[in-house]
């Protein structure tokens, strides 16, 4: 506690007074007498030192700013239960009085109660009231060893400039993982757009090759009915006596439709000679135009296909869980690498898992199937299964276990078993924000 003074050093020997505006703490107190010649100031020394002393003594430990209104100083305290009403100076005596450890929030007196560590500059919170005066440093402040032979330093500002490190890397990393999430939406989105004009030109693609192959039918047709009508004119015959030939001239016809189809000439049906029908300027050029709309409609069906393959694994790669606020999504695109017993191991998060050897060979050690973490942190290990089969031996398979770092970076890859592989990634993604733990391990910080 530090106390503003003003002290008027009176000295024998001088005629001015000294005014000496000085801020002490407790040991400096004891130090400024030092300065002062006379017994006046001795006396005001001694005053202050009493006074520091006598505030310091009632100064209530171990509560937080929203408790301090039930330690008010006044004649009597009601223990925060409503079960009691004891004295206030009762209050942090070292001697349990109330049920619930509210009189003695400063003490270990109460095997129920709690410490309040300020830790300013870090995140405040409780410990036991039992870990108070025992010697160990649990607030980062060290105010629970207030009266303990042990000296705490504090580490508050310390940690509250690496926590504080880590919430920003932490942020930044979030917001790159919403950034990439609205770019796969946004991709998406498009991919959608692109298949509805797709099918557009799929639906117009597939008329122009119906119309092309109507065509096609007609030109052979024309050709074939041309040819029968010169045939029969050579011989001399009119239409009525093609009527009269009715049978006759249905056979013929018939053989010259089959020929058509056939793409043979309907003298080479009758005859086994002559000019092809396809030989025909108007065939020919109705043959080229249905073929160029067969290969413009595979085209544009193999376009559509490849599209709805596209839009199938980006909407897969969007329904994985990447985490509580999706803080691992910003590993999504990228790839890490580490080697180990001559050989280059490529991890590639929610993706895939390859082996790579001096010789260039590279195997498949699985692809991403599912987070198996245990109920607490289910986000914990990654898990790549069907990968390429060993020989004589099991599909391979990998899993990732995820630790707390600053950046990310592959760790080490091990082969426990036979074909089956772990390996460490470690992220600040995998760094969960965690709250103090009031009944954790008790340790030194």
């Amino acid at each position: 506690m530090r106390l503003s003074v003003s002290l008027q050093c009176l000295g024998k020997k001088k005629t001015t007074n000294i005014n000496c505006f000085i801020s002490f703490t407790n040991e400096q107190l004891h130090q400024a007498s030092k300065y002062c010649i006379d017994m006046h100031c001795h006396i005001a020394i001694a005053v202050i030192i009493w006074a520091a002393v006598f505030v310091e003594a009632r100064k209530i430990r171990g509560i937080s700013l929203s408790y301090k209104r039930f330690y008010k100083e006044r004649k009597s305290f009601v223990c925060i239960d409503g079960s009691k009403l004891i004295p206030f100076e009762q209050v942090n005596d070292d001697y349990c009085d109330c049920a619930d450890g509210s009189d003695e929030p400063g003490t270990a007196a109460c095997p129920n109660g709690r410490f309040y560590c300020t830790n300013l500059g870090f995140r405040p919170g409780y410990i036991p009231s039992s870990r108070v005066n025992d010697g160990i440093c649990d607030c980062c402040d060290g105010s629970e060893e207030y009266n303990s032979p042990t000296l705490c330093q504090n580490t508050c500002r310390n940690l509250g400039q690496r926590e504080r490190a880590e919430l920003e890397e932490r942020m930044r990393m979030l917001s790159e993982g919403a950034d990439v999430w609205r770019e796969k939406q946004a991709e998406l989105a498009n991919l959608w757009g692109v298949a509805s004009s797709m099918m557009v030109l799929l639906e117009q693609s597939r008329e122009r090759k119906a119309e092309a192959d109507r065509a096609l039918t007609a030109a052979r047709g024309f050709r074939g009915q041309s040819r029968t009508q010169m045939r029969l004119e050579g011989l001399g015959q009119s239409p009525q006596d093609t009527e009269r030939l009715g049978h006759k001239g249905e056979g013929d016809q018939a053989r010259m439709d089959s020929a058509a189809h056939r793409g043979d000439s309907p003298n080479e049906a009758e005859e086994g000679g002559g000019g092809a029908v396809e030989d025909d300027p108007k065939v020919k050029a109705a043959v080229e135009a249905a073929d160029a709309a067969v290969a413009d409609l595979k085209k544009t069906e193999l376009a559509y296909q490849q599209l709805q393959i596209e839009i199938r694994e980006l909407e897969d790669r969007l329904a994985i869980d990447y985490g509580r606020q999706r803080e691992f999504l910003f590993l999504l695109g990228r790839c890490f690498q580490t080697t180990a017993n001559e050989y280059s191991y490529t991890l590639c998060p929610f993706n895939q898992v390859t082996q790579k050897s001096q010789a260039g060979t590279e195997v498949l050690l699985g692809k991403w199937d599912a987070w198996v973490g245990t109920p607490e942190n289910p986000y914990a290990v990654m898990k790549y299964d069907r990968g390429e089969p060993c020989w004589q031996g099991p599909t391979r398979s990998t899993q990732v276990k995820l630790s707390c770092g600053p950046v990310s970076t592959l760790l080490w890859v091990q082969e426990p078993t036979n074909c089956h592989y772990v390996m460490e990634l470690q992220s600040p993604a995998a760094c969960q924000p965690t709250l103090p733990n009031r009944a954790g391990p008790h340790s030194e910080l």
